[in-house]
């Protein structure tokens, strides 16, 4: 066999040989032993231990965080292809601190300490990963767990490491065959039962293999995984698009309100008050494929040269089609009566006007990952080692995947024809949004189902990243506390851009006029909603609408191309399937950053008082480059269609390109500090600078308005080149106790402090040229009018009665704005730096213990983080608060002997920011938080042979739920279920 003595000091061997953890892994234990005077280094191996399954894999794991010097934790996989769970991001939340994000009921982005998605950086093999489409943060459900041979999460800083990642840096270790050298693969194969599937399969499959082999005396190595995964779902939801606060209330009858707040010297209410702008509910039913590849090439044409070839695609597919039904409000003379709570949150609201809808919607999105990368270690002589490194990676994102469409559509049917519509959230977890039709009845016939709007929308994101690293090491020979210096140079080039198409409200809408006539009764199917959201109160057979159409959207398609032509709707408008209609907008945008980094990091081992000391010290200098480009259509004016319809109009055929530029650099030290108090018991010290930079939408220029821009929602943004990253300033402090293999209790505190944190402000803001109808002479005009003849003033009806004043509607059925109407009012969203810093604090507790050999072990940590970034609903005022931040734990506790393995886990997340800003909610940028989460999960496996498993696996055993709201609980933004999965699998393994 060939070997490869590279020259490390014993911390680089440990990690060097514990990271190719997961193939029936050796364990290879290596030490450095330096003599006075003699520059030669010596290494020898001293044990090899085979350790396989849920305990090896936390010996593992506890060995090398403890043999780190700052804070890191390690998962590493149990076996070849058998990683702790099948999504990355579920067996991350597994580590202290750590918390997941979900995406139609799996593991999604991560939090750290708070911290949240674009706080984090993701690497693969050290290399900085691009986000998933037109963002930073980085979805690790479409990556698959075959393959992977550890997860690292260093939690503080390490100036080696790629800037960006504030919260942490997550490093995703794929296996290597000059790791284990020789033959060895692994195949499984699962069936997939989602209880939550109707329209799909009810088993689908998940087949997968690793392989890797070594040749030639061990001088050439290739590995290779392959998995292909299906999984058909459906998901259940209740909607609040936003809130609206201080909405104009009418003069009514005092039986018609209760209003329990305080009331101020002039018996004013004290407080705000709070409308929903919607209520909608929906189906989803969902197919999702992904396929995995990953292969990897070693060859070492003499002793102190390996070079290394690899490549990492994913494919991944989620079709979607759903169902949805609600209504829409708007307030001011609509409102008959309501009833708030304390917090001014509206509980109950009978509103009239507007409309009620069913609508059908489908989209295809693709996700295409791709990485090659070539790496080549050199050991120059036996004290100096170099590494370059350079990768091409890129992550694109279509939701125009559906081959029919090219985009993700929606159609929208529905009706005004109603006296009346009622909000009620008294009871229960789910709202309830009742309508009185014109028929005397709360069920609209399917023959006055009409055809509202439909809209089309195609969004294609990519990020890519190219990056150049030149790494060194130098091994210290003299006879100094100095082990080792580390030092490179890094060129990262990042691009991150996207476009956006929509079609505009295309087909004819507002009901006016009806068309009825082309959409027959016999199209409409009438379904009760027992089955619908039956895991919440209020939901199931006791919802308000209890029931809703479902219909074929392909057949609304056909009629609509048919019926809705531009012979029939004159103007612009026309019906067609897709984005990019001559009614819509298009804009793109993108950012490029260019980054150069240098640093230098030493290590230290000394004694002092008879303890001995670990320092790692380091400093890392980056200057980055920002240039942005945003293409966008020239908006003019808006129009009104009637009703809630407002559009933005756009200068035919021209479109404009800003581009602008920004710079910025950053210094960031680092000291680890690491004491063995005994033989068991480490305390650590650690201070550092980290970063994480401003998202893409916020660093690119140029202003884009709402392109419906409904009275209450009149919105749009801005962006800004010149911003500075988010800069934490952290320490870190804590204690760990090694008191058996595998075993190990640790206490650790931690403090952020964090400058040039981004918020976005709304700016009210007049654009000339832009009139607004909206409270103009001929609005007032028509309302005076109409409460001048006893009437109900709303939307619809002033509408009517400015025609009878004299309102010429325009070839497309709207009413255009007059030069003696007053500015609209735009709020407009812009990033900016805020002088504040914030602080960040919290303990990480955890406990690992393995019962000696009985098989029996048991996890568990928690943290609780607490800082000044909290959001104060109590305040209308803009807020920059920290998203996700948030106390967890986890539970796992497992039997292990012979040949049965059995693990339960329990991940449990506190309340948490989602973020600011709601889509439809008003220009005080409100809040969305999402409820406490916890799960309950297990897996099964059991030995036939030694190169057999079979193995059963529950997901969601307790069938959790997914809820969020506003300000305040009262103040309902969704509610989401799924169901549990369950998995039927076998493995069979060679080595």
């Amino acid at each position: 066999m060939k070997q490869f003595n590279f020259s490390k000091n014993h911390l680089a061997a440990c990690i060097s040989a514990i990271m190719f953890a997961g193939i029936n892994t050796q364990l290879i234990a290596a030490e450095q032993t330096t003599s006075t005077g003699n520059s030669n280094t010596a290494v020898k191996q001293i044990e090899v231990i085979e350790v396989k399954g849920i305990r090896g894999s936390l010996i593992k794991s506890a060995d090398l965080k403890r043999a780190e010097s700052g804070v890191v934790d390690i998962i590493s996989a149990e076996d070849m292809g058998k990683f702790p769970d099948t999504n990355l991001a579920e067996s991350l939340q597994r580590i202290t601190g750590v918390t997941v994000s979900r995406s139609n009921g799996e593991g999604s982005k991560i939090t750290v300490r708070g911290f949240g998605p674009d706080f984090n950086l993701v690497t693969l093999n050290g290399r900085q990963m691009p986000g998933t489409g037109n963002s930073r943060s980085y979805k690790f459900e479409n990556l698959s767990s075959d393959g992977i041979s550890a997860l690292e999460v260093h939690k503080t800083a390490r100036a080696k490491n790629p800037s960006g990642g504030l919260g942490a840096t997550v490093n995703i270790v794929t296996m290597k065959p000059f790791n284990s050298p020789g033959e060895k693969y692994s195949l499984s194969a699962k069936a997939i039962h989602d209880t939550s599937n109707v329209e799909g399969n009810d088993v689908t499959p998940e087949i997968g293999g690793v392989y890797s082999n070594t040749f030639f005396d061990d001088s050439l190595g290739f590995a290779a995984s392959f998995t292909h995964h299906r999984r058909d779902f459906q998901k259940q939801s209740a909607n609040i698009q936003g809130w609206q606060a201080n909405v104009d209330l009418p003069d009514l009858d005092a039986s018609k309100v209760i209003d329990p707040r305080a009331l101020d010297s002039e018996g004013e209410p004290i407080g705000a008050h709070y409308f929903p702008r919607d209520m909608n509910y929906s189906i989803e039913d969902n197919q999702r494929e992904r396929i995995n590849g990953h292969i990897t090439f070693q060859y070492a044409p003499i002793d102190d040269v390996i070079l290394t070839l690899d490549y990492t695609a994913t494919d991944a597919t989620t079709g979607t089609n759903s169902l949805g039904w609600g209504m829409w409000n708007d307030y001011g003379g609509n409102i008959n009566a309501y009833e708030l709570d304390a917090h001014g949150t509206a509980i109950y609201a009978d509103i009239s006007g507007n409309d009620g809808s069913y609508s059908a919607s489908r989209s295809t999105t693709e996700v295409k990952e791709r990485s090659i990368g070539l790496n080549l270690e050199w050991q120059a002589t036996d004290s100096l080692h170099f590494e370059f490194d350079y990768h091409d990676s890129k992550n694109k994102i279509d939701d125009g995947g559906d081959a029919g469409l090219g985009s993700a559509g929606t159609l929208v049917l529905g009706s005004d024809q109603l006296t009346t519509k009622t909000y009620d959230n008294r009871i229960g977890d789910i709202p309830h949004a009742q309508i009185y039709w014109n028929n005397g009845t709360t069920v609209l016939a399917p023959s006055e189902i009409d055809s509202h709007f439909s809209q089309f929308v195609h969004k294609p994101g990519e990020s890519s990243v190219d990056q150049f690293q030149l790494h060194g090491t130098w091994d210290n020979t003299f006879d100094i506390p100095l082990v080792n210096v580390k030092f490179g140079v890094v060129r990262t080039e990042q691009d991150i851009g996207g476009s956006h198409a929509w079609s505009g409200l295309i087909g004819g809408f507002l009901f006016n006029p009806a068309y009825t006539e082309m959409l027959p009764d016999g199209m409409f199917e009438l379904n009760n909603t027992n089955d619908f959201l039956d895991e919440f109160s209020g939901g199931g057979s006791n919802l308000s609408p209890n029931y809703y159409y479902s219909f074929d959207f392909d057949e609304v398609v056909a009629r609509s191309e048919a019926f809705l032509t531009n012979a029939q709707l004159g103007g612009d408008d026309y019906f067609a399937t897709t984005a990019y209609h001559d009614m819509g907008t298009y804009s793109a945008s993108s950012v490029k950053e260019d980054t150069d980094s240098i640093y230098i990091q030493s290590l230290w081992e000394f004694e002092v008082s008879q303890f001995p000391i670990q320092l790692n010290v380091g400093v890392r200098y980056e200057e980055t480059s920002v240039t942005s480009h945003v293409l966008q259509d020239v908006p003019t004016s808006v129009w009104w269609k009637g009703g809630s319809e407002w559009h933005t109009q756009y200068l035919d055929g021209d479109s404009n390109t800003l581009v602008l530029t920004g710079e910025h650099d950053v210094f960031l030290p680092m000291i680890d500090m690491k004491v063995d108090l005994t033989e068991e018991l480490v305390g650590r010290v650690s201070w550092g600078k980290t970063i994480s930079r401003a998202p893409l939408g916020s660093l690119a220029g140029g202003r884009q308005l709402s392109s419906s821009p409904k009275i209450g929602s009149r919105n749009g943004t801005e962006g800004n080149t010149n911003l500075m990253p988010f800069e934490s300033t952290n320490f870190d402090l804590s204690l760990e106790y090694y008191y058996s293999p595998g075993s190990y209790a640790a206490i650790g505190y931690f403090k952020k402090n964090v400058k040039n944190f981004i918020g976005n402000q709304k700016v009210k803001t007049n654009i000339a040229g832009f009139h607004d109808i909206y409270e103009g002479p001929r609005w007032q005009q028509a309302e005076a009018d109409i409460i001048g003849r006893g009437e109900q003033a709303t939307n619809d009806a002033i509408f009517a009665q400015m025609q009878v004043n004299g309102a010429t509607l325009n070839s497309q059925g709207y009413i255009e704005p007059n030069t003696n109407d007053p500015l609209m009012t735009w709020d407009i969203s812009r990033p900016f730096n805020s002088k504040d810093d914030k602080q960040v604090d919290g303990f990480e507790l955890a406990v690992v213990h393995l019962f000696g050999e009985s098989g029996f072990g048991v996890g568990v940590n928690a943290t609780f983080v607490e800082g000044d970034v909290e959001f104060d609903v109590d305040s209308l005022e803009q807020q920059t608060p920290l998203t996700g931040l948030s106390d967890s734990a986890n539970f796992q506790a497992f039997y292990e002997k012979d040949d049965w393995s059995v693990k339960v886990t329990y991940a449990w997340r506190d309340e948490y920011l989602i973020g600011v800003g709601q889509d439809q909610g008003s220009s005080d940028n409100p809040p969305q938080f999402a409820k406490s989460f916890g799960q309950w999960d297990m897996s099964v496996n059991y030995n036939v042979n030694d190169n057999i498993t079979v193995f059963f696996e529950g997901l969601n055993l307790n069938n959790e739920t997914e809820q969020g709201f506003g300000r305040y609980e009262e103040q309902f933004l969704f509610a989401r279920q799924y169901g549990p999965r369950y998995v039927l699998g076998a493995r069979y393994s060679f080595k």
